[in-house]
């Protein structure tokens, strides 16, 4: 029999995975940047950064189908499909750690683009184009939500990862070390 502590921690992480999920695709998709000519930047102009909303909403779909299992396991201590999906389904189990893939591709091109830009006004500047200082505050501000947007969702990965190890370590009846 599972540990009741075990089994409601689990049961939060899930909770928290989707509602991390929510607030990446929340900030993402709110981020914006306008510039002096007229011109606007979003999330959809990197193609990297389409990709989270999609994964996102991959890996949303999963939460919803696994809280209603995880809710029931906690009141009555009976699983119904939840340590199965977590470990035998092979997609089930991928989608939570699709989030890394997310995690890794936003900070990466975000600090690219960022030491591209910084690069850029500072070669414009040397040129003596002084009204690039706008664009740059517009930039870091857009590039700093992304980095907000994939702090949640490494969040969101570590909170469906969790519950994986949790369901494994109930599912444990030995008392030994390596048994």
């Amino acid at each position: 029999m599972a540990s009741k502590a075990i089994v409601n921690l689990s049961l939060v992480f899930r909770i928290f995975a989707l509602l991390l999920s929510v607030g990446c695709i929340v900030v993402l998709v709110t981020d914006t940047v306008k510039f002096t000519d007229g011109s606007k930047t979003t999330f959809e102009d990197v193609m990297t950064y389409k990709y989270v909303p999609c994964q996102r909403a991959i890996g949303g779909a999963y939460s919803l189908w696994q809280l209603p299992c995880a809710i029931y396991y906690a009141f009555t201590q009976k699983r119904l499909i939840d340590f199965y999906g977590d470990k035998y389904l092979f997609f089930f189990q991928m989608v939570g750690f699709v989030l890394a893939s997310g995690v890794g591709a936003v900070f990466a091109v975000t600090y690219e683009l960022k030491s591209f830009v910084n690069d850029f006004v500072e070669t414009l500047l040397s040129l003596g184009f002084e009204d690039t200082i706008g664009f740059k505050s517009g930039t870091d501000k857009f590039l700093n939500r992304i980095y907000i947007a994939a702090g949640l969702l490494l969040g969101a990965f570590v909170c469906m990862a969790l519950p994986s190890v949790l369901s494994s370590i109930n599912r444990t009846t030995s008392s030994g070390f390596f048994r």
